[in-house]
């Protein structure tokens, strides 16, 4: 229970740093536990939306991918990865997902309300 609490407090403190810097307008800091070969030509450049959009994308697929890792290790029987430890990766993965799900469909809605206007 306590590995748990402290995942989630460290996932609470993420999202603040994230809403933080997305006030801010300044460029997101790569995660704890990120990928360490992102291609530096991916960052994001101010202002970009496009870039934005791809790499929030890029970031729950790399947690899904994260996730479905932790499961297959522990059906394989790895003594390192813990059910508590894929449960939460999972969750991390389902969260992230209806997240993403959501701004896809506020993003279709605005398209659909502007597309609507008349000219």
């Amino acid at each position: 229970m306590k590995a748990e609490r402290a995942d989630i407090q460290n996932v609470l403190a993420q999202m603040r740093a994230l809403k933080t810097q997305a006030q801010q307008g300044v460029q997101p800091v790569e995660a704890p536990g990120a990928a360490a070969g992102v291609d530096p030509a991916s960052k994001i450049e101010p202002g970009s939306f496009g870039n934005l959009l791809k790499r929030a994308i890029d970031s729950v697929n790399e947690t899904q991918s994260a996730s479905s890792k932790l499961v297959t290790a522990y059906e394989k029987g790895d003594p390192s990865v813990d059910l508590p430890q894929v449960m939460i990766g999972l969750q991390k993965a389902s969260v992230s997902f209806q997240a993403m799900t959501q701004v896809r469909n506020r993003l279709v809605s605005a398209y659909e309300d502007i597309s609507k206007m008349p000219i």
